[in-house]
């Protein structure tokens, strides 16, 4: 291993070190959060600013399966974000359940290793062994609550039908492998488009390669057909639990498209374009109907986020018909939803602080009599998941519809339907909204003392949610140094 590796790799290595010292933080202070989320939060903060001094140069390591550009910084800050704000908002809700803050906070970061490593992979197998690493964590994530029966049988769920989705996923790999090889993701694409080149039709080979592919990332990010897990491992997951896998390893997941898709399998994507249109138009409108029935606010975030994952793969669908802007609106959106879902759930965290409380909407009834700034913070967080301007959520959607109609054909129809669920959308949004302000509290409870974490985690959400609604031309230019890289 040459010097160069070790300096391209610190980022992903630092994370790994990282996770050990917070073991080695809990066994000499065992039981105390407070030096727990101080150590991981100085930590979080080292590694940001360890990615971005790397990040300034583009650079690879062990013989190209490790690249560091700027689509790996971009992806690595965010993943950085998530955890730390996920860390912000678990303390209030998981000690008065007696769940332990150290094993959350390292079977977090071990996650986060995961995401860096997707991100940074060019290399089929080691693209597979960033996914294990950060799905596994997810599935010990959402079981943390052993004692509800709610929490184990999510779990399962998850991790039965995430580990038939990895096997799929690796079946895909294999083929393409077979095919061109090398599981070099430029040696692939090269050999792609040698194959492709004056060829009338897909191989069978590489056409069956194409739709493991395709199955096994669709459940990863949770589009359907295969969303099924997706209510049920995030209504039982504790709440701090549930936004971190609402946006994380869906993050994660689309690092991995961006990686594989757009890079690997250039060379066929008009053979998957018509693939991607049927998914994100089944995807955002099944998302949003079901999403429409809910009375559970958690659940019916699960299928708002199920909803989201079509407009985001309305900016892949854009590339694929030609328009570099997709991408850019695609990663502009997964920052966007990053920050304003974790908001949100970190609101109904911060109602559920005493044990027994659900995520009914009765729960937010009176809320803004009760709690009147939690009511107005998330207010401004569904407003920006349905798209107002001048939210961040607005220019999400925007960008990657504005994408979608540039590219022209059927791509230019999902735009039209985007438009149209982020109408239907607002209806069970604005719901929530109406309860906290226009109905009664069901009860006279005493509204819960909420941590100055959980407050500092918020402040920072609805700075972001808002900052980039209004500013959006840093991120914009950002984004952009990302697509290129590709």
């Amino acid at each position: 291993m040459a010097w160069s590796d070790v300096v391209t790799i610190a980022p992903f290595a630092a994370a790994v070190l990282l996770a050990g010292l917070v073991l080695v933080v809990d066994l000499v202070r065992p039981g105390r959060t407070g030096p727990i989320v101080a150590v991981s939060l100085a930590g979080l903060a080292g590694l940001a600013a360890l990615t971005l001094v790397t990040g300034q140069t583009e650079a690879t390591a062990f013989d190209g399966s490790y690249s560091m550009d700027a689509l790996t910084t971009f992806l690595d800050l965010l993943f950085i974000a998530i955890v730390a704000l996920t860390i912000l908002f678990a303390p209030d809700y998981l000690a008065p359940r007696g769940l332990p803050m150290a094993e959350f906070t390292v079977i977090l970061l071990f996650a986060l290793t995961g995401a860096m490593l997707i991100s940074a992979s060019t290399d089929l197998l080691v693209l597979f062994i960033g996914l294990e690493l950060m799905v596994i964590p997810g599935y010990l994530l959402a079981g943390f609550h052993k004692s509800d029966a709610y929490s184990t049988e999510g779990a399962i769920k998850y991790f039965l039908l995430g580990s038939f989705s990895s096997a799929i996923f690796l079946f895909g790999l294999a083929f393409v492998w077979g095919l061109t090889g090398s599981t070099r993701v430029d040696v692939v694409a090269m050999r792609l488009t040698e194959i492709t080149a004056g060829a009338a039709a897909l191989s069978p080979g590489l056409a069956m390669g194409l739709a493991f592919l395709t199955t096994g990332v669709a459940f990863k990010i949770a589009a359907v057909p295969f969303h099924y897990w997706t209510p049920d491992a995030y209504q039982g997951s504790p709440t701090p639990v549930t936004g971190y896998l609402s946006v994380g390893p869906k993050i994660g997941a689309f690092a991995l498209i961006l990686r594989l898709f757009v890079e690997a399998l250039a060379a066929v994507r008009e053979d998957w374009l018509i693939i991607v249109v049927v998914l994100a138009a089944t995807t955002m409108t099944l998302g949003n109907l079901v999403a429409l029935t809910q009375n559970n606010v958690k659940r019916m975030l699960a299928y708002s986020s199920i909803a989201h994952t079509g407009y985001m793969l309305v900016g892949l669908a854009a590339y694929a018909a030609g328009r570099v802007e997709g991408l850019e609106g695609l990663l502009y959106y997964g920052a966007a939803y990053s920050f304003m879902n974790l908001g949100a759930f970190a609101i109904i965290a911060a109602l559920q602080k005493r044990a027994g409380v659900t995520s009914s909407l009765d729960t937010f009834a009176g809320l803004g009599r009760r709690e009147p700034l939690l009511a107005i913070l998330m207010t401004l967080f569904l407003l920006s998941l349905t798209g107002i301007p001048p939210t961040a959520g607005f220019f999400g959607k925007a960008y990657v519809i504005l994408a979608a109609v540039q590219a022209g054909g059927p791509v230019a129809i999902l735009a039209v339907i985007a438009v149209l669920n982020a109408a239907a959308a607002a209806f069970y949004y604005l719901r929530v909204v109406v309860y906290m302000f226009m109905r009664d509290p069901i009860g006279d409870d005493v509204a819960p003392t909420h941590g100055r974490l959980l407050w500092g985690g918020l402040w920072v959400a609805t700075a972001l949610t808002i900052l980039l609604g209004l500013i959006p031309g840093p991120l914009l230019e950002i984004v952009g140094n990302a697509a290129r890289a590709l």
